[in-house]
């Protein structure tokens, strides 16, 4: 696309900016190279968000017809002494280096702290961005509005095929796949075993049905594991899979978008026997890929659950933070 010679249009995002949100960012994915791709439904899923207030905290730049920046901000429903507030947005290739980043970043920190005084006013502000480590000028520009890495995380993926062995269940467990009769239970264990996971809160149904069981979710490879003998939920797993990704690349990903287990139940090989148990039932349904994204810090160690299973390290994310005093 070659750029526009006249001024940019700003306004809020709106519902109906679905496809030239998903254009953007595709063409965004010709040059980054992160391995994310998009429909309509997918980025109409997250103008919908009920925690992104499009008006009061959304910033969309056009030149025609054509988004050429965007920024929106995605605010927690709960928060304890900090509120960690979330700032996603992008820059078509062509429209870079010419201040609009900058503009978008400004807006979304004024933003925050608008959302900030409408929900958690009594918590901590911070400000968070979450983007790939090699997207070229990202740290540049948030370094320069006054953010700082606090987090890495790594994307992991796992070839499937014939050299992947059966699932082994611990003795006094079993699984089950996803249904509407124990949807909530995958809700509630997800809650409770992501507790002391940094950054996390509690997500209400509202979040878990636009953030989890949305168009992506694939049900049939996401598991719940339960005590045999009481019949007690102790952990969960989460498959989902991007249309737009197997479209692009002709690779079929199953991402393991939640895995969790009771913080009383771990070191009882619950994790793994799930994350086994999804990679089997991924691979006899023809999947090529199993894919996960890792905190680098995590605390139970998921890292080495992932490597035992034959995940390996890809690409590494930052997550800048900006401490905001009000």
């Amino acid at each position: 696309m070659r750029e526009g010679s006249g001024p940019l249009t700003w306004r809020p995002l709106g519902r109906e900016d679905a496809q030239a949100s998903a254009d953007l960012l595709n063409v965004m994915e010709t040059v980054d190279r992160i391995g994310e791709n998009y429909t309509a439904e997918d980025t109409l899923q997250e103008l919908v968000d009920p925690y992104a207030d499009l008006e009061r905290a959304s910033l969309a730049a056009f030149d025609g017809d054509v988004m050429v920046g965007y920024m929106k901000i995605r605010f927690k429903p709960s928060a304890d002494e900090v509120h960690r507030v979330f700032l996603d947005g992008g820059v078509h290739p062509g429209y870079r280096r010419r201040g609009v980043g900058t503009t978008l970043v400004e807006a979304g920190v004024a933003a925050a702290k608008v959302v900030y005084a409408l929900h958690h006013p009594t918590s901590k502000l911070v400000v968070d961005v979450h983007k790939c480590e090699h997207v070229a000028g990202v740290a540049e520009l948030v370094r320069s509005q006054g953010f700082t890495p606090v987090r890495y995380f790594r994307r992991m993926e796992r070839p499937l095929g014939a050299a992947l062995g059966d699932a082994t269940i611990p003795a006094g467990f079993r699984v089950e796949p996803w249904s509407e009769h124990n949807d909530e239970e995958f809700r509630l264990v997800r809650n409770e075993s992501y507790e002391d996971y940094w950054g996390a809160r509690p997500m209400p149904a509202d979040s878990w049905q636009n953030k989890i069981t949305n168009q992506t979710f694939r049900p049939d490879k996401s598991f719940l594991m339960r005590d045999a003998g009481s019949g007690v939920p102790v952990g969960v797993l989460v498959t989902t899979c991007w249309d737009a990704d197997t479209e692009t690349t002709g690779v079929r990903d199953a991402h393991f978008m939640v895995i969790g287990t009771r913080r009383d139940h771990r070191r009882r090989g619950v994790a793994g026997a799930l994350v086994g148990h999804a990679l089997r039932s991924a691979a006899d349904h023809g999947y090529d890929r199993a894919s996960v994204n890792v905190d680098s810090a995590n605390p139970i160690g998921s890292f080495g659950i992932f490597e035992k299973a034959g995940f390996t390290a890809k690409a590494r994310y930052v997550r800048w933070a900006l401490e905001i005093s009000l």
